[in-house]
């Protein structure tokens, strides 16, 4: 009987990682039923952190939040997860690109994370673990902090309106007198710097919709925004969620973690792969950078370290020296199809890779 681990991320936009890994796990059980199959759903603190924490953890509680503000300023529900004082939440949710039906990289708000912040710290929650991936503004945490207190002035006294674009106008910020009595930690897999080449506005403003000029305009914002927010902008993950790692570690003192290595300390990974004869993981894409602090990435090391093979199975693949991978095009036949029905696929994927170890 062998023991196998299924531990993908979410298929991005189509698939959830707890879905995924069922259908692998599904695939794999037609052809050899008597082995033990285990799932664990991954993520990397983008989309799926919180379900990634929960079905990992089920003895917590989800909690629903209505009317946050959502990053085009419609509101919103949001969820977030709490484990005794623990509260676990996600950008994706509440300030997520999808969210926006028009994309809007100067006027994106991430107003709502603060807010889902604020619930978790009105909750009870002592420590709140914050998923940075997905956002769709590049406001370098701004509104998160106005939500939770902060004074941000134009230079005639007026609010200072939500958006990275208007970070250019800021003229003063009068911190609260109290900071939230709550540690917050933000867990991400991004290591962009704030600002410049590799910063929030360069690297992630095209993908939220910043033209040239736009791009401009956001990086002279969010430099504004830390001539007087303070501290250094170069530590690795402060240009993650268009800088929203910036404003909360120089605005809550919050601290930056791996996103994957976090994900896998809460749901058993290491654990259950060190007690694998196989384990198999995957993602939308697969490329070199699946192997720069996302999830694939981790658990291929992690069974480097432990000597446990470890299979890709990902929607489209570009091949990696040292890594096993396969795409879900390979049974497909086309990209299209693959994303048409990619639960049929990872099936068919999770059989051919019981055939296949079955003939070792």
């Amino acid at each position: 009987m062998a023991r196998v681990l299924c531990c993908p991320d979410s298929f991005k936009g189509s698939l959830d990682a707890l879905t995924a890994a069922r259908s692998l796990a599904a695939g794999w059980t037609e052809v050899r039923p008597d082995d033990q199959v285990c799932c664990l759903a991954q993520a990397d603190g983008g989309e799926g952190t919180v379900a990634a924490v929960a079905a990992g953890d089920p003895s917590g509680h989800l909690h629903e939040v209505a009317g946050l503000t959502g990053p085009d300023h419609s509101p919103v529900t949001a969820r977030w997860y709490r484990l005794g004082d623990i509260g676990v939440c996600e950008v994706a949710t509440v300030a997520g690109l999808p969210l926006m039906p028009t994309p809007d990289a100067l006027g994106a708000t991430s107003r709502g994370v603060g807010e889902l912040i604020a619930a978790a710290i009105d909750a009870g929650c002592r420590e709140v673990f914050v998923g940075l991936g997905g956002s769709a503004s590049t406001d370098g945490g701004a509104g998160a902090l106005a939500a939770l207190g902060h004074g941000l002035f134009a230079a005639d006294g007026s609010v200072l309106p939500d958006g990275g674009g208007a970070l250019t106008g800021l003229a003063r910020i009068v911190r609260p007198a109290q900071p939230p009595a709550c540690r917050v930690t933000l867990v991400t897999d991004v290591t962009a710097p704030l600002l410049g080449d590799g910063g929030a506005a360069a690297v992630f403003g095209p993908q939220k919709g910043a033209d040239a000029a736009d791009v401009v305009r956001l990086e002279a914002g969010l430099t504004r925004w830390a001539e007087l927010l303070g501290g250094p902008t170069d530590q690795p993950g402060m240009g993650a969620a268009g800088g929203l790692g910036y404003g909360l570690v120089r605005g809550l003192g919050a601290q930056i973690v791996d996103g994957a290595a976090w994900v896998a300390t809460r749901t058993g990974l290491t654990e259950a792969l060190a007690a694998s004869d196989l384990v198999i993981t995957g993602e939308g894409r697969f490329d070199a950078t699946s192997l720069t602090g996302k999830v694939v990435g981790h658990v291929v090391a992690l069974g480097e370290a432990h000597g446990v093979p470890v299979q890709v199975v990902a929607g489209q693949v570009e091949p990696v020296a040292g890594v096993a991978a396969r795409s879900l095009v390979e049974w497909a036949g086309d990209p299209p199809s693959a994303m048409a029905d990619p639960q049929r696929w990872l099936r068919a994927a999770g059989r051919r890779l019981a055939e296949e170890f079955g003939d070792r």
